[in-house]
């Protein structure tokens, strides 16, 4: 089954019930998942770009390249700002950061590093920050702290997924 494409998807973020502290444990949870799919990934098959898509290091880079945008984000919210900072939609810095040159173990390292900065953040902030907002710049709608992280989480996913279907479609 294919899964749709990240920027095709739809977003509701109109539920009221706390779930934060369920997206602070999905969030922990993305490096371990993260190592664990690729350890079981032959290393030839690592750089491998089918159909010309990122490669299983490139997605894993990607998500060490956005983690920092989703910390500014974080801050925008924080700080009271309308809107949250965009994002570079072309993913340059992901295609231009040569990340099949890299040791996949350095890559899983620096992942887990980063995001643990974020989760250590996460876990300091109090329920009135956590239902606090700004505007998503190209979703055009407002996104709490929650939903923000809800968002990452989710897009953890469809990069864990991608790096499934890229392993299948390769060991086939």
């Amino acid at each position: 089954m294919k899964q749709t494409k990240w920027f095709d998807r739809k977003f509701d973020f109109s539920f009221e019930q706390n779930i934060f502290p369920s997206v602070i444990e999905r969030l922990r949870g993305t490096p371990i998942r993260l190592a664990d799919k690729v350890s079981k990934i032959p290393d030839e098959y690592l750089t491998m770009k089918p159909a010309n898509a990122w490669s299983v290091k490139e997605n894993v880079g990607h998500l060490i390249d956005l983690e920092p945008l989703w910390q500014g984000r974080l801050q925008d919210i924080l700080n009271g700002e309308k809107e949250l900072r965009p994002t570079d939609l072309l993913n340059r810095k992901t295609d231009s950061a040569n990340h099949n040159s890299k040791d996949v173990d350095e890559l899983i390292r620096a992942f887990t590093e980063i995001r643990n900065a974020t989760v250590a953040k996460l876990e300091t902030l109090n329920e009135v920050e956590v239902y606090r907002f700004a505007l998503h710049p190209r979703l055009k709608k407002p996104m709490r702290t929650m939903d923000l992280f809800l968002f990452v989480a989710d897009h953890d996913d469809h990069h864990l997924v991608r790096i499934t279907e890229i392993s299948n479609s390769l060991q086939q």
